[in-house]
This record gives structure tokens, C-alpha cells and sequence, in this order.
């Protein structure tokens, strides 16, 4: 019973304090705001809201491509004044190129932007990036950046997005010409003959190394040092600036300048990444874009330039191809063969070499 009147006398002095505050005109908490029925809330960014984006590169900083994500990283943060920033993780530690297209496309969220060859875009809804890989395609770096400043090459950039892919272009790049480098000397076409060539898995360089009667080999890039030190590939091909930045020349000490392919590369960004942003980050984007292209042009060939001397001078065997129809002639199956059904749309290519 005392129990019980301890209780009710407790019970009666919460209910006096309750009116007290009440009295004293304690505001009530305010409830959440509900969107009325049918209201989408908005979640994309705002002007004054910090948001980083994570980019993937493969190559280092110091590559030309490297140094293209770095410009636009720089552009992007002082035009959003710090609002935005690029969070670049180079050398290939989220993976190759597949990998990391295989992430962004898989919505895991991890990777937001990457620089990727254009060619790897053809099975992940751009299928027109193809036509930019195909052997001897473009005449010279003019040819490249005239279609790049195209219409034609804006529906390129955002034919994977228009396919539901969930990912856009924003810009070109390039890394220079690819050329073939190998482990012993080769001064003509005829020398590549039962060669063994790392390639990536791609049907194109795969037929092209066919065409030029060597044997392609498929070897992830993070293995080729090794692959050429051991005997495994007795070449391989990339741009003149990552076949010194990998040390390629250290196991591979000479290269044949027949130039077969442009090294075109886009960046891309998710579509979640980018409606994230608001019209005027998008903006910002795309003034970063325009910079960071213009930046890869002025570097790309003066690069090149300046480490080719610096291979010579290392003792590089470098060897220039003073007439390149053979070469063209004996890629010319494969050429034929990954323009079938696209004829119409490759000339449109090549006539911005006019």
C-alpha cells in the first residue's frame, strides 16, 4: 500500500513540472518535413556542400595521361573554390582499365571517374570508340584533335550514357602514337615475323599483330617487365612516354617507330556521379574539360619529343619507318574487318584529316 502511494505522489509531481514548462511556453519540437505524395526529394549536390570524387588512372603521374588527371584535378577544385575535388588513385591500384570500367558500370560506388583507352569502351556501350583504335587511322595528331573537337565526337563521348550503360564522356585526351618495342633489334616489318607480341585482349591489335605475322599474346600490363626479362613476349607496344616510365627499356632496349595506332583516351564519369552535381558544378566540369584538353595538346608531342632524345641518348636503338604502306597493306584485313557496318561513319573519320 505504501508502495502504491509513493507511486501516485511521483506520478503527481511529473504532471506538475509538465505544466510548468508548458506555461513557461517551451516550443514543441518540430517534425521532419514528409514530400507530399508523388514529390521526389531532391538529392543532388548543392553549391556549398563538399563532395569528392574518386578517379581512376593506370599509368603514373608522370605519364602524359598522369599528368592530363592532375590538370583537370587542379581546374575542377580552383574553379568549384575547394566545393569539389578529384580524388586521383594512379598506378593502377584499383585495377585495370577492365577493372575498373567493370566497377563503375557494376554501381559499387568506389569509383566515380577514370581515364580509359577508347577502345576499351566497345563492349561497355560505345561501340563507335572502336573505330578511334583501328590501325593507321589517324595521319598525325591534327587529324586526331580535329575529329576530337568535332560534333561527331561529342555523340562518341556520350553514346554509352545514351545506351543506358550508366556512364558519359567528358573529354579526349592522347598519349602519343603507339610503336613496337622488343627485346632484340627489329629494322622492318619482316623482322616481327614469329615474334611473340604482348597485346591486350582486344581483337583488333590482336588481328593487326596477326596481319603483321607475328604471334599476339595476351599478358596483363602489370606483368610485361617480367614477361620480357623472362622470355615469356619478345615485344610489346605502347606510347614512346610509358615505354620509358615503366622501364621498359631496361629489358626491351629497342623500338621501331611505325606509329599503327593514336593512343586516344576519354575521360568518363558515372551518371550517379554526375547528377550528383548541380547545373552549375556540371558547368565547372565541363570548363575543366575544355582546359584540361587544350593542356593535353600543348604536352602530348613535346613530350614525346623530349623523351625520345632522352632514349637515344640512354642508347635506346630507336628505328624510323621512312614508308609505311607495308605496314597498312598487311593490316589491312583487320581494318576491313572492324569497320563492316560502320564504313559510312569511319570515312566521316578520316575525311577530318582533310
Amino acid at each position: 500500500m505504501k508502495k502504491n502511494l509513493k507511486l501516485l505522489a511521483l506520478g503527481l509531481v511529473m504532471i506538475l513540472a509538465l505544466s510548468s514548462l508548458v506555461a513557461c511556453g517551451m516550443d514543441k519540437p518540430e517534425a521532419p518535413e514528409v514530400p507530399a505524395d508523388g514529390e521526389e526529394v531532391d538529392e543532388t549536390g548543392s553549391d556549398d556542400a563538399e563532395i569528392t570524387f574518386v578517379y581512376a588512372e593506370v599509368n603514373s603521374p608522370e605519364t602524359i595521361v598522369g599528368q592530363m588527371g592532375l590538370k583537370f584535378k587542379e581546374k575542377v577544385e580552383e574553379l568549384s573554390e575547394g566545393k569539389i575535388k578529384i580524388d586521383i588513385q594512379a598506378n593502377g591500384v584499383l585495377g585495370s582499365e577492365n577493372d575498373v570500367l567493370d566497377s563503375m558500370l557494376g554501381g559499387g560506388g568506389t569509383i566515380d571517374m577514370a581515364r580509359i583507352s577508347a577502345y576499351q569502351l566497345t563492349t561497355y556501350g560505345g561501340a563507335k570508340s572502336k573505330l578511334l583504335s583501328i590501325p593507321f587511322t589517324f595521319v598525325d595528331r591534327d587529324h586526331f584533335w580535329s575529329f576530337a573537337s568535332s560534333d561527331l565526337a561529342k555523340e562518341f563521348l556520350l553514346e554509352p550514357h545514351d545506351n543506358g550503360s550508366g556512364v558519359r564522356g567528358l573529354f579526349y585526351g592522347e598519349e602519343g602514337f603507339r610503336h613496337f618495342f622488343t627485346v632484340d633489334p627489329v629494322e622492318e616489318i619482316a623482322d616481327l615475323k614469329g615474334l611473340k607480341l604482348r597485346v591486350s585482349n582486344d581483337p583488333i591489335m590482336t588481328g593487326m599483330v596477326e596481319g603483321l605475322g607475328a604471334s599476339p599474346t595476351v599478358i596483363a600490363f602489370t606483368e610485361l617487365y617480367s614477361a620480357l626479362q623472362t622470355g615469356v613476349v619478345d615485344g610489346a607496344e605502347q606510347p614512346i612516354t610509358n615505354y620509358q616510365s615503366n622501364a621498359f627499356p631496361e629489358v626491351a632496349p629497342n623500338m621501331i617507330l611505325n606509329g599503327h595506332t593514336l593512343g586516344a583516351v576519354q575521360v568518363i564519369i558515372t551518371d550517379d556521379a554526375w547528377d550528383k552535381l548541380t547545373e552549375e558544378q556540371q558547368d565547372i566540369f565541363m570548363q575543366a574539360a575544355a582546359y584540361t584538353e587544350e593542356f593535353n595538346k600543348e604536352i602530348s608531342e613535346e613530350n614525346e619529343n623530349r623523351v625520345l632524345e632522352e632514349l637515344k641518348a640512354e642508347g635506346v636503338n630507336i628505328v624510323d619507318v621512312d614508308d609505311i604502306t607495308p605496314w597498312q597493306d598487311a593490316t589491312k584485313d583487320i581494318i576491313e574487318e572492324s569497320t563492316k557496318g560502320n564504313e559510312e561513319l569511319y570515312q566521316q573519320i578520316l575525311d577530318f584529316a582533310n
